[in-house]
């Protein structure tokens, strides 16, 4: 198979509702949005930073990196990414939006994903992980922490922030003793012509039901492909994880 070449974009806004200016904060002396860019780096061919700000803009090109400015009022970091895709050079296989808060992200996980991308057939992709019992039941509860299920040949079935699935005549307590429970890591890589396709559906009942976007991805009939990682990530939405990476 002729090697694919690949585009990540990282969206990048400042004004983060419970953490703003959450990509300049600094984790050993450089911004997280620089951090982010250097572990992904290394397996992409290239990679973009997706802002709407200046300040953060101004950052990237200071430690070297590529970045646009993108539209303030896109939905989502979905419709950021798009745009900024737009504006590269043509021949990109695949496409790859990047959390922009997970500063120590895996290259090892980059590249799983994109080697979801082995058969023609597959459009979307994404990672997830299996929860451990030492994780417990408050993680398999916690609506953050969003679960999936899949079919035998690792395609997303559904996504939920409720525990999924429900065993019947099991405690609660016990389900990650009987049965294998995954949760999502939210990055995810497209083919472009399906990336420009799903920014422009409407919200489906189910995401406004669950406030996932993927979920209007399914409910439109696109396969999700899911590569299952071992590797666990520390995303930072709060000035209290920042206190718990440190």
């Amino acid at each position: 198979m002729e090697k694919l070449r690949v585009a990540g974009i990282i969206p990048a806004r400042y004004a983060s509702t419970r953490f703003p200016g959450k990509p300049l904060v600094l984790i050993d002396g450089k911004p997280m949005i620089q951090r982010v860019y250097e572990q992904v780096a290394p397996v992409l061919d290239a990679v973009v930073v997706a802002t709407d700000d200046e300040r953060i803009y101004n950052a990237v090109i200071a430690f070297g990196g590529k970045v646009v400015m993108t539209r303030p009022d896109h939905p989502s970091g979905t419709d950021r990414c798009y745009e900024a895709f737009t504006l590269l050079e043509s021949g990109y296989d695949v496409v790859v939006n990047i959390q922009g808060d997970e500063p120590y992200i895996h290259p090892s996980q980059v590249q799983l994903l994109v080697d979801c991308f082995d058969a023609a057939e597959v459009a979307i992709a994404t990672l997830v992980r299996k929860i451990t019992p030492e994780e417990g039941v408050g993680f398999l509860r916690n609506p953050n922490h969003v679960k999936v299920v899949m079919n035998q040949r690792s395609e997303a079935l559904l996504f939920s922030r409720s525990v999924i699935p429900f065993l019947r005549a099991v405690p609660e307590e016990e389900y990650l003793e009987k049965n294998d429970f995954y949760t999502h890591i939210g990055i995810y890589a497209f083919r472009p012509e399906v990336l420009k396709a799903v920014v422009s559906l409407p919200q489906s009942s189910l995401e406004k039901a669950e406030s996932l976007e993927q979920l209007r991805w399914l409910e439109n009939g696109y396969t999700i492909r899911c590569g299952i990682t071992t590797e666990r990530t520390v995303g930072v939405d709060t000035p209290d994880d920042l206190l718990k990476l440190k």
